[in-house]
């Protein structure tokens, strides 16, 4: 919906219509607070933007709807503001529900047990393919070779999902980001990223980020590597590191528990095709993964990883043409 300078609603599209149970011409030229409750309070109004995520909504004539609430300045009209509600119900771009981390810490168990149980016989295996091999057989050699690089591929996988089983807390301190941005793109352009361009797109004046700078270096070169994959082979592959601060921009922490603010955006773009759009809702769930030879661990460290630090991560699709945007909010350092 647009709000007008004096706070009266003067246009409102078919969705919001939908989502209030209210027609347009019953809203139009009505104060916003006659419709619906703010979570914004009003003495903090300001020309900044302010979002909150999966918060409940008061509506005036009784009841509450469960949304993202993002309110925007339009910019060639001062004191005019847009306001954006998505759905709870229908909205997971945020990437932060309680179906997601319900469902990590199940795959924590369920990865924890076949880490433990796998790893044992698989060094004995190991051990047993060695000695037969040196029976000194052609054929035998071949096949015990064949053993052994199995062996060290699933034990590769199991290491993976320990790094995934990993709950110890992170020692989360205020770190200047653009040192871990640089260093990722260094190393990747070494490497993986040797024949892509990466391009930067930063807020010079962004604050310090609560966080580990093990796990951001993670994060980051693990996203970078998979947009490198998702456009391989194509000729105008291009990534973009972007940073922004946003002002406002809080999610809920859990039910009767304060809005955590989480101002600090880092997006990692890519003009590629996309995630499948039979799994892009489900992009951060354990094994789930749109690769033929994924496991879907990638993006489920990633995903666990920035939880741990108290943020969130989403995935979309962005712009024209469109673009895929990895977009990670972490809390300010102090």
């Amino acid at each position: 919906m647009v709000v007008d300078p004096l706070g009266r609603i003067a246009h409102a599209n078919a969705d919001c219509e939908t989502l209030l149970n209210l027609s347009e011409r019953a809203m139009l030229g009505q104060p916003l607070a006659s419709i619906l409750r703010s979570p914004r309070d009003p003495a903090s109004r300001d020309d900044h933007g302010f979002a909150a995520f999966d918060t409940e909504i008061e509506l005036a004539r009784g009841g509450r709807v469960r949304a993202d609430f993002i309110e925007a300045a339009v910019a060639d009209h001062p004191g005019w503001r847009t306001i954006t509600l998505h759905h709870a119900a229908t909205s997971r771009r945020m990437g932060h529900s309680a179906d997601r981390a319900s469902a990590a810490r199940a795959a924590v168990g369920a990865a924890a047990m076949l880490a433990h149980e796998i790893k044992n016989p698989l060094s004995g295996i190991r051990g047993a393919a060695q000695l037969l091999g040196r029976s000194g057989s052609a054929e035998g050699e071949e096949l015990t070779t064949l053993i052994v690089t199995e062996v060290d591929r699933i034990a590769a996988l199991i290491d993976r999902m320990q790094d995934f089983t990993d709950t110890r807390p992170l020692k989360l301190v205020p770190e200047n980001i653009y040192p871990l941005l640089d260093h990722a793109r260094r190393v990747a352009l070494a490497g993986f990223a040797a024949n892509m361009t990466i391009e930067e797109r930063f807020d010079p004046s962004l604050p310090p980020v609560l966080g580990d700078r093990d796990a951001i270096l993670q994060v980051i070169l693990n996203l970078l590597k998979n947009a490198c994959e998702a456009m391989a082979g194509q000729p105008d592959a291009r990534v973009t590191l972007a940073t922004a601060y946003r002002h406002g921009m809080a999610v809920s922490a859990g039910p009767g528990r304060p809005r955590r603010p989480l101002p600090i955006e880092i997006c990692v773009i890519d003009n590629g095709p996309g995630a499948p759009p039979d799994i892009a809702e489900h992009l951060f769930d354990p094994f789930i993964s749109g690769k033929p030879e994924g496991q879907g661990l990638g993006l489920a460290l990633v995903d666990k990883l920035v939880r741990d630090m108290g943020g969130i991560i989403q995935y979309t699709r962005e712009g024209s043409p469109e673009a895929t945007v990895f977009r990670i909010l972490l809390p300010r350092g102090q």
